[in-house]
C-alpha cells in the first residue's frame, strides 16, 4: 500500500501504546505485556518496542497483515451500505477494494483504532487504555506529521478564507469529527462579515438597543442556524458520512435487565426499560435547580459585592476592593463547576445509555446548562434585575459591608448616600463589552499561550533535572543510552508527544456556540460585539490548528454528520435571543437609559406584549427561511441524486441487460397477406383461446397500435380540425 513522504519520517508508525509499569510487579508486568503483544499480533499488527519515560515502554505499530487489513476496510465499507451511509455496494474482491476507492489517511488511522480498541467480537483486540486487564495500558495515539502541519500552518497564516478543498484537507488528515468544527467556525466565520458591517453602521448611525439593529439580527440568526442545517447536510455528502450518525457503538458499561429474542432476526437483544430511563432522567430536573441554585447564589453573591464595592463604598482602597468579587468568581466558579460537571457524569452513567452517542449527546446537554449558568447569568442579572430593581435592591447590600469594613475609616464610607442611590446606566453595556473583548482574549491566552509556557517550562526542568543527575551519577540519560542513533531523534519527538494533552474538540465547539449566544442574546447592548467575534474567530481558526498541531497529541480521526447536540443549542439560543433582545429593545427603549432602577416605570402588559410579538416573528421568519432554502438546491444534493441515480441505473442494467432503459427498437413491418391470416387461423384453431387473448391479438406491437391510433384520431378528430388542415 503506498505511503506518503511524511509517513516514511514516522518510520511507517501507525499508532503508538504507551505502557506504564511503574505501579506493578515485575512479574504481573511481564505477563500483561505478553498479553498486550499477543493480542495486537493476532488482529494483524507487527509491533516494535522501544524505551519510554519514568517506567514505561513505548510499543510502536503499524499493519502487519495487509490482506487482514483489506478486508477489514472492506468489512466497514459494507456495513456503511448495508446503513444507507454509502450509495454503492463497495466491490466483493476484497484484495482489490482499495484500487477503486482510495484509502485517506484518517479513515487508514480510524480503521487502525479500530482494530485496536474494538471487542473481540467486532474483531478487534479490546485494548481500552486503564480498563480491566488493559490498566497499565496509559494512552494510544498517532504520531504527527510534522512536515504537514508546519505547511498546514503556514499556509493558514497567509488565507482569509478557506476553501472546500481545506476542509477536505482536514477531513483527510483528521477525520470529518473535527472537519465538522472547522466547517462551522468558517461558515460562522463568513456569516459574520453583514453583522459585523451593519452593527459598526448601527453603532455609529442608530445606536444600542435599537429595534431595527434587533430585528435584523434575529434574521441573521435564524438564516444562519438554517444555512448551517444545509450544510452540514451537503458535506455529510461531500465526504460519504451522511446517515453515519445512525451507526450506533454499544457501551461496555451498559447493563441490560433482560433479553428478548427479536422475531424478526432471531437475535437476543439486550433490554433496558424505556420507562425506568425515562425515570431516572427525570434527576434532570432537581439537577438543574441544584446547578441553577449552586451558581446562581456564588454568582449572585459576587454580584451584590461588587455592586456594593464599586458604587455604595466610598473608603480608601476602593479601586483594589472591586476586584475581589472577580478572584472569587474566578477561584470558585471552575471549582464548583468541576463538581456540578462530575455530578452530571455520575448522573449520565446512572441513566444507563446503550450507545456511545446517546450517552456523550445527554452529557453535553448537561454541560450545557452549566455552561449557561456561568456565561450568561451575570449579564441576565444586571439586565433584569439590576437595572429594573436596583433602587429597590441595593438598600439591602449593607450585608455585604463586611468585605470593606476593615479599610473604611469612617461608617459613613459603608452607608448609601442620604440623596439615594443612582444605578449606572452604562453598567449592563460595559460588561457585555468584557465577556464579548476581554473575556475572549482572556480564553485565548488560557488556551494557547499558557499551555506553551507551561509546556516549555516542564521541558527546562526535565533538562535541569537530567543534567544534574548526569553531573551526580551519570543517571540522567538512562532512557535514551540504548537508542540507535538513526532513531534518537525521531524517539526524542515521541516521547514528548506522549506527554502533551489529548485534544476534545467539543471544546472548542462549546465556545463557538457560547460565543454565538452572546451575539444572539445581548448584541443589541452593543452592536459592535459582531466586530469583535469576526476578529477573535479568524485568530480562532489559526490559533485551533497550531493547538492540534503543537499542543496536543495527533487527534484519532472519528466520523460525525453533523456537529451533534450542540445544534439543538443553537436552536435553542435564537429562539431565546428572540424573547431577549425584544425585552432590552423596549426596558432601554427612553435613549438607552433603561427603567433607572424604579420597575414602576414598566408597563408589564407592554413588556409581555413585545416579547410576545418578537417571539411570533421568530417564528415567522424561520419558517419563512426554511422554506427559502429548501428551495435552493446544492452541491450535495445534485450528488446524492446523481449517486442514487447511477446506483439504480447499475442494478438495472444488471438485472435486464445494459439495452433495459433503451426504447424497444422498431420492429420489421410484417404485411397482411392472405396467407398470414389463414396462419393466424390455424394457429388459434389449435390452442384454446380466450377472451383476453383475442384482445391481445388485434395489434402486433407498438408500431402497429400507434398506427391504429392514429387513424382513430383521424377518425374522431372534429370537422372543424379537418377543415384547419
Amino acid at each position: 500500500m503506498a505511503r506518503n513522504y511524511a509517513v516514511h519520517q514516522n518510520f511507517d508508525v501507525d499508532y503508538v501504546i504507551v505502557y506504564r509499569f511503574a505501579d506493578t510487579t515485575n512479574v504481573e508486568a511481564r505477563d500483561k505485556f505478553a498479553a498486550l503483544m499477543q493480542a495486537l499480533a493476532g488482529v494483524g499488527l507487527a509491533t516494535e518496542v522501544r524505551n519510554g519515560d519514568n517506567c514505561s515502554l513505548l510499543v510502536f505499530i503499524k499493519v502487519g497483515s495487509e490482506k487482514r487489513f483489506a478486508q477489514e476496510v472492506y468489512r466497514s465499507r459494507v456495513k456503511d451500505w448495508l446503513n444507507g451511509v454509502r450509495a454503492a455496494e463497495p466491490a466483493r474482491d476484497t484484495q482489490n477494494t482499495l484500487v477503486g476507492e482510495s484509502l485517506t489517511e484518517s479513515e487508514r488511522f480510524r480503521i487502525t483504532h479500530h482494530l485496536i480498541t474494538s471487542s473481540r467480537e467486532d474483531g478487534g483486540a479490546g485494548i481500552i487504555p486503564k480498563e480491566g486487564q488493559w490498566k497499565n495500558v496509559e494512552s494510544i495515539f498517532p504520531l504527527h506529521d510534522h512536515t504537514f502541519n508546519k505547511e498546514w500552518i503556514k499556509q493558514w497564516s497567509t488565507m482569509t478564507f478557506l476553501k472546500a478543498e481545506d476542509l477536505d484537507q482536514i477531513r483527510d488528515r483528521f477525520g470529518e469529527k473535527i472537519a465538522y468544527y472547522f466547517a462551522f467556525t468558517q461558515s460562522y466565520f463568513q456569516f459574520l462579515i453583514f453583522p459585523a458591517a451593519f452593527g459598526f453602521a448601527s453603532w455609529i448611525i442608530l445606536g444600542s438597543f435599537s429595534p431595527i439593529y434587533a430585528l435584523i439580527n434575529g434574521l441573521w440568526c435564524v438564516t444562519f442556524v438554517e444555512y448551517w442545517k444545509r450544510q452540514e447536510i451537503d458535506l455529510g455528502v461531500r465526504w460519504g458520512v451522511k446517515g453515519v450518525g445512525g451507526i450506533q457503538r454499544k457501551r461496555k458499561e451498559f447493563q441490560h435487565e433482560k433479553e428478548v429474542r427479536d422475531p424478526v432476526t432471531g437475535e437476543m437483544m439486550h433490554i433496558f426499560p424505556a420507562t425506568k430511563r425515562l425515570s431516572r432522567q427525570l434527576l434532570q430536573a432537581p439537577f438543574a435547580i441544584l446547578a441553577t441554585l449552586a451558581l446562581g447564589t456564588l454568582i449572585a453573591t459576587c454580584f451584590g459585592i461588587e455592586i456594593f464595592l464599586s458604587e455604595v463604598y466610598s473608603g480608601p482602597g476602593q479601586s483594589l476592593l472591586v476586584f475581589l468579587p472577580t478572584g472569587l468568581l474566578t477561584a470558585l466558579v471552575p471549582t464548583l463547576t468541576a463538581m456540578l460537571t462530575a455530578i452530571a457524569t455520575r448522573l449520565n452513567d446512572y441513566e444507563n445509555w446503550e450507545t456511545s452517542e446517546n450517552y456523550e449527546s445527554a452529557l453535553t446537554q448537561k454541560i450545557f446548562v452549566l455552561n449557561f449558568i456561568t456565561s450568561y447569568l451575570p449579564i441576565f442579572l444586571t439586565a433584569f434585575v439590576y437595572v429594573p430593581f436596583g433602587s429597590l435592591i441595593v438598600p439591602y447590600l449593607d450585608i455585604f459591608n463586611l468585605t470593606a469594613r476593615p479599610f473604611a475609616t469612617d461608617e459613613k464610607q459603608l452607608q448609601i448616600p442620604s440623596a439615594g442611590f443612582a444605578i449606572n446606566p452604562s453598567r449592563l453595556r460595559k460588561q457585555v463589552i468584557y465577556f464579548t473583548v476581554t473575556a475572549q482574549i482572556v480564553n485565548f491566552a488560557m488556551e494557547t499561550i499558557l499551555p506553551y509556557v507551561k509546556r516549555r517550562g516542564f521541558s527546562k526542568y526535565q533538562e535541569m533535572k537530567s543534567e544534574r543527575a548526569a553531573k551526580k551519577g551519570g543517571a540522567g540519560s538512562g532512557v535514551t543510552i540504548n537508542d540507535v542513533p538513526e532513531e534518537s531523534e525521531f524517539l526524542k519527538r515521541v516521547r514528548n508527544e506522549a506527554e502533551l494533552d489529548v485534544y476534545d474538540v467539543t471544546t472548542d465547539l462549546r465556545e463557538m456556540i457560547i460565543q454565538f449566544g452572546y451575539l444572539s442574546l445581548f448584541s443589541v447592548v452593543w452592536p459592535l460585539t459582531p466586530v469583535s467575534f469576526i476578529i477573535n474567530n479568524w485568530i480562532e481558526l489559526r490559533s485551533d490548528a497550531v493547538k492540534i498541531c503543537v499542543e496536543m497529541q495527533r487527534p484519532t480521526p472519528a466520523r460525525a454528520d453533523s456537529i451533534g447536540p450542540w445544534l439543538d443549542s443553537l436552536q435553542f439560543l435564537t429562539w431565546l435571543g428572540s424573547i431577549t433582545t425584544a425585552a432590552l429593545a423596549y426596558l432601554f427603549s427612553n435613549d438607552g437609559l433603561g427603567p433607572d432602577g424604579t420597575p414602576a416605570t414598566i408597563k408589564g402588559w407592554a413588556l409581555l406584549l413585545t416579547i410576545f410579538f418578537s417571539e411570533h416573528i421568530f417564528l415567522l421568519m424561520r419558517w419563512a427561511v426554511r422554506l427559502a432554502i429548501s428551495k435552493i438546491d446544492s452541491s450535495g444534493m445534485e450528488k446524492e441524486r446523481a449517486e442514487r441515480f447511477m446506483v439504480r441505473k447499475r442494478y438495472l442494467h444488471d438485472a435486464l441487460g445494459h439495452d433495459a432503459l433503451d426504447v424497444p427498437p422498431p420492429q420489421m413491418e410484417e404485411k397482411i397477406t392472405r396467407g398470414s391470416l389463414e396462419e393466424d387461423a390455424r394457429q388459434s384453431t389449435l390452442r384454446t383461446q380466450g377472451p383476453q387473448d383475442h384482445f391481445w391479438a388485434r395489434q402486433r406491437g407498438w408500431e402497429e397500435s400507434a398506427k391504429v391510433g392514429a387513424g382513430l384520431i383521424e377518425k374522431m378528430a372534429p370537422k372543424e380540425s379537418k377543415k384547419e388542415q
